[in-house]
């Protein structure tokens, strides 16, 4: 019996190395691969708001663009995230969600203090980004039964966005920019710990969930700091 268990304890231990090694590399990959998306990101953004080519459209084309471009790419990401086209596309579709980024930059950038406000809106977004990252390597309790509530949040806050498109109430932004910060860290904290607890095991697919959520944070900080500026 003895023999019997020293045999297998090294192939055991083993086993769980393997496992925390793989964790780990998709971890590492993840990382590499969100801060890369920056850059896409931040070329888009700046393309957009030197040629105007978002703020030439109007509400109705800019929401038909969007809905089409985002859901286009997200289908072409999940069909080519097992191969060598899947950081590509991935990076494209920063790169389009930088673009679309811009008509809501340059309304800010237009303001008196509109770098600082989107320096200020992107050192929120890292604050929160480390911080939830840092909590995803803390918790250990499940966080699947919240998501559940959260993703309901986020769809509402999708529906809620769509009609602001034409409503265009400030009061109505606000709220959906607070709930929207909210939800948006949280699936960061989420998807991070998905992928620290092995049950992501694709990088690319774990960079998409958390550049999202990053992304929605942003976007929602610049807009209520411009709010808050404006006048």
């Amino acid at each position: 019996m003895n023999q019997s268990l020293q045999s297998t304890t090294p192939y055991a231990q083993g086993g769980a190395a393997a496992s925390a090694a793989e964790r780990n590399r998709v971890l590492r990959n993840t990382y590499w691969l969100l801060a890369l998306s920056m850059v896409p990101t931040v070329l888009g953004a700046w393309l957009g708001v030197a040629t105007g080519i978002t703020a030439a459209m109007g509400p109705g084309l800019s929401l038909i663009v969007f809905l089409a471009g985002a859901f286009g790419f997200m289908f072409a990401i999940e069909k080519t995230k097992n191969s060598g086209a899947g950081v590509p596309v991935l990076l494209g579709f920063t790169f389009f969600m930088g673009l679309m980024l811009s008509r809501l930059v340059a309304v800010v950038l237009g303001m008196g203090n509109g770098t600082g406000l989107v320096m200020t809106a992107f050192a929120g977004t890292a604050l929160v980004f480390f911080g939830m990252a840092t909590l995803s390597s803390i918790v250990k309790r499940d966080l699947s039964g919240m998501a559940k509530f959260m993703i309901i949040g986020a769809m509402l806050i999708f529906v809620a966005a769509i009609a602001n498109v034409f409503l265009q109430s400030s009061a109505l932004m606000i709220t959906i920019a607070l709930v929207a910060i909210a939800v948006f860290s949280f699936f960061i904290l989420y998807d991070l710990k998905r992928v620290a607890d092995g049950e992501e095991t694709n990088y690319i697919s774990a960079t998409l969930g958390v550049y999202l959520s990053l992304y929605n944070v942003f976007q929602s900080l610049l807009a209520l700091l411009g709010i808050g500026s404006s006048d």
